[in-house]
């Protein structure tokens, strides 16, 4: 299974940018996405993650309302709108593919990972 990431970048306080995950390897459609982050310093934390159908969503408390998480099943694709971006959301970002859904999603449940992708933001 191989998960590939882009879409990072510099952006200065208040912009957006849009990652994106290909997925291949697996059934893509038969398993929840999500994203993890990890700043400099901290441990990776969960960031969003999405059910197989789209229908559920849930995020970490920090990116509500301004991040969302979405995904295309024919493209085998996962994405993260990133809105309203804060010199704290600075992180490198993970695709995940965990083992099934789960609200409140923890690294243990993830079986595979994508590269990373990183994201800057200026103040």
């Amino acid at each position: 299974v191989q998960l590939q990431a882009s879409g990072g970048g510099l952006v200065q306080a208040g912009g957006s940018l849009r990652l994106s995950c290909a997925a291949s390897g697996r059934t893509f459609s038969k398993y929840a996405m999500g994203w993890f982050r990890q700043a400099p310093g901290k441990e990776r934390e969960f960031v969003a993650v999405i059910s197989v159908s789209s229908r559920f969503t849930s995020y970490v408390d920090s990116v509500k309302g301004r991040f969302t998480i979405a995904r295309d099943n024919a493209k085998n694709t996962v994405y993260l709108q990133m809105n309203t971006l804060k010199p704290e959301d600075t992180a490198v970002y993970y695709c995940a593919g965990p083992k099934y859904y789960s609200s409140s999603l923890r690294e243990t449940e993830v079986d595979y990972w994508g590269q990373g992708t990183q994201v800057t933001v200026s103040s």
